[in-house]
């Protein structure tokens, strides 16, 4: 009994570690864009993060001759929104605003994975999911209105905000097309593949910016930075994430999804030294309030299952 208890333990400690490493990655890419070209610090990201997932991935290699030509299109998918796009979207719209406007936008994810799956996946629609996507909005929103620090002046945040959530649409992808792929093959070994997919698609943009790019200028707290924008974020969020969820149930899971927008919220903070504001607590407790009620929907959806 005590050995079940510890690995319980164990399990949820890794959803909230995962969490909480994922979160991480809206302040980090302030620093990350701030300190090298887009694509050059989006191409180290996933060469790095496909680096470190290679040796886990390596053990699951034999499953590469049961993927059929649907399996490989969905894994490019992965790579082109997940990878590509959510990157450069995202370096771009965190050199547009504060951490704090891009934690709390980033925390739509949740709402915004639940609007897709209904729109694209035929997932049936319900009060709590619909009620979720409608404090989304709503926190953003009111966030932006009621703001007044951000990354620059007013369209400008705008626009950045907006980017930022182009990169959440593009996790919400990454998140499905993830999710159909782990039904019959290791998440781990996906984001390996998908990672190094991606390699090729950075590559000639970062030949592009790598001119106007000098290296000797980066600082050391930014390289420190940018590795873990891909070994954190990309390899070892991706590995504490993945095999705590292959041992918890779906329910116990998704409340998880409330560490990361917290995450990043309180790392905002700690790491960009951002000055706290009541519209801050107010967004993102509205955006907060519908992560919770995505995390009900899953306990429900569980129960009848």
């Amino acid at each position: 009994m005590s050995g079940l208890k510890e690995k319980g333990r164990l399990t949820r400690l890794r959803l909230a570690l995962g969490m909480a490493v994922f979160g991480s990655a809206t302040p980090v890419s302030k620093i990350v864009t701030g300190a090298m070209p887009v694509f050059v610090g989006s191409a180290f990201r996933v060469g790095l993060g496909a680096l470190v997932l290679a040796p886990f991935a390596w053990s699951g290699r034999g499953a590469l001759r049961g993927f059929t030509r649907r399996d490989w299109i969905t894994v490019c998918l992965i790579a082109l929104f997940g990878m590509f796009g959510f990157s450069a979207l995202m370096l771009y719209g965190m050199g547009m605003v504060s951490g704090v406007v891009g934690a709390i936008v980033m925390s739509t994810a949740p709402a915004v994975t639940a609007a897709a799956s209904m729109l694209f996946f035929g997932d049936s629609p319900t009060w709590r999911k619909l009620a979720a996507i409608a404090l989304a909005v709503a926190g953003v929103l009111l966030l932006q209105l009621g703001q007044g620090s951000g990354g620059g002046g007013g369209s400008e945040v705008w626009f950045g905000a907006a980017l930022v959530f182009g990169a959440v649409c593009c996790e919400a992808c990454y998140t499905l097309l993830g999710k159909r792929m782990s039904e019959h093959a290791d998440p781990v070994l996906v984001a390996f593949l998908a990672s190094a997919l991606s390699v090729p698609l950075f590559l000639p943009f970062a030949i592009w910016q790598w001119p106007d790019f000098d290296v000797a200028q980066v600082s050391a707290g930014a390289w420190a930075a940018a590795i873990w924008y891909g070994a954190g974020t990309l390899s070892l969020g991706t590995w504490l994430w993945y095999s705590g969820l292959a041992k918890a149930e779906g329910a116990v899971a998704a409340a998880f999804m409330g560490i990361m927008p917290v995450s990043a919220l309180l790392l905002s903070y700690l790491l960009l030294g951002e000055e706290f504001r009541i519209v801050h607590l107010a967004g993102f407790g509205t955006v907060f309030a519908g992560v919770l009620l995505i995390s009900w929907e899953h306990a429900r959806m569980e129960k009848e299952d």
